[in-house]
C-alpha cells in the first residue's frame, strides 16, 4: 500500500509540474502552415455542476478553433445510443462537419461514443475498430488527403482496466503499421495515467512515444492526470501540445480538451529524405 501510494504521490507531483505548457495559438499555428488537432472527452454533454447541456458543450469546441477534433462520449451508451449534440449546430458555429460512419443506431453520431469533426479535407477510408476488452469500446481510422498531404487519424476511447488497455494498444499498432509512410496520429481519452513500465500504454512503442509532451486534462476543476492524449508517427510530427484551460471548459464535462499543433509538411519532407517508406521504427512496407 505505501508503495502504491508512493508512485500515486509521484504521478500527481508530475501531473502538476506540467500544468504550464505551451499554449497552441490557432493564428500562430495556421502561419506556420501547421494544423491545430483536438481531443475533448464531452463526457455525455453533462458538466461538472451536473446539469445536461449540449450547448455548452458545443461551444466548448466551437472555442478550440481546432481544424480536426476528435470527441468521446458523444452518444448516449446504453438504450437507443442516440447522438447527444447538434451536429449541424457545430457546423455552422464551427466550422467542422462529422465524418460519416455507420453508427450503432439511426440517432447516433459515432462509434462507440467516438466522433470525428473535420473543417476541410477529403476522406478516403474510414474504419470502424473494435477494441477487446471487459467493456465494449472502439475506435475510428479515418485516412484523410489535406491540402499539404495524407494523414491518417486513429480516434480512441481505452478502457478502464489495465489489462483491457493493453490489449487495446496492441489492437492499434497493428492499424497503424499497415499505414505504410502514411504519417499518424492517435488521439482520444486514452485513460493511462501511468508513465513507465507500468504503463498501459508502453504496447505503443515505438511507433507511439507516449511520454512525448503529456498534458494534465483530467479532473477539468484541478486537471492532475494526463488522460488525453495527442500522439503522432513520426515522433516529430506534433510539435506542441497544451490543455484548453477555460472557464466555461472546465465546467462542460469533467475532462479539459487537449490541443496540439502538427507539422504534416515537415513530417512527409522528411519521411522522403530519409528515403524510408515505413512508419518510424517500422520495416519498410
Amino acid at each position: 500500500m505505501a508503495k502504491s501510494q508512493g508512485i500515486l504521490s509521484a504521478g500527481i507531483v508530475a501531473a502538476i509540474r506540467k500544468r504550464r505548457p505551451t499554449i497552441v495559438n490557432r493564428d500562430a499555428a495556421v502561419s506556420r502552415g501547421d494544423i491545430v488537432i483536438a481531443s475533448y472527452n464531452i463526457h455525455k454533454c453533462v458538466g461538472t455542476d451536473g446539469r445536461f447541456d449540449p450547448a455548452r458543450t458545443a461551444q466548448v469546441i466551437t472555442e478550440l478553433g481546432a481544424d480536426i477534433v476528435a470527441l468521446q462520449e458523444a452518444d448516449q451508451r446504453f438504450g437507443e445510443r442516440a447522438g447527444l449534440l447538434d451536429l449541424e449546430h457545430i457546423r455552422r458555429e464551427a466550422h467542422l462537419v462529422s465524418i460519416p460512419i455507420s453508427p450503432f443506431s439511426e440517432k447516433g453520431h459515432g462509434w462507440h461514443g467516438n466522433v470525428l469533426l473535420l473543417r476541410e479535407g477529403a476522406v478516403s477510408d474510414v474504419r470502424q475498430l473494435n477494441l477487446p476488452g471487459v467493456e465494449p469500446r472502439g475506435a475510428l481510422v479515418v485516412d484523410l488527403d489535406l491540402k499539404v498531404g495524407s494523414l491518417r487519424v486513429i480516434a480512441a476511447h481505452l478502457g478502464l482496466l489495465r489489462h483491457s488497455r493493453a490489449r487495446q494498444a496492441e489492437t492499434i499498432m497493428q492499424v497503424a503499421a499497415d499505414g505504410g509512410d502514411r504519417p499518424t496520429l492517435l488521439i482520444g481519452d486514452l485513460n493511462e495515467w501511468r508513465m513507465g513500465k507500468r504503463s498501459s500504454l508502453k504496447f505503443l512503442s515505438p511507433l507511439f512515444d507516449a511520454s512525448h509532451a503529456t498534458v494534465a486534462s483530467f479532473p477539468s476543476r484541478f486537471p492532475l492526470f494526463p488522460l488525453d492524449r495527442v500522439l503522432g508517427n513520426p515522433h516529430h510530427l506534433v510539435t506542441s501540445v497544451a490543455v484548453h484551460d477555460s472557464p466555461l471548459a472546465r465546467l462542460a464535462s469533467d475532462h479539459l480538451p487537449v490541443k496540439a499543433s502538427i507539422d504534416l509538411k515537415a513530417a512527409l519532407k522528411g519521411g522522403d529524405e530519409d528515403g524510408n517508406a515505413g512508419l518510424m521504427g517500422m520495416e519498410p512496407a
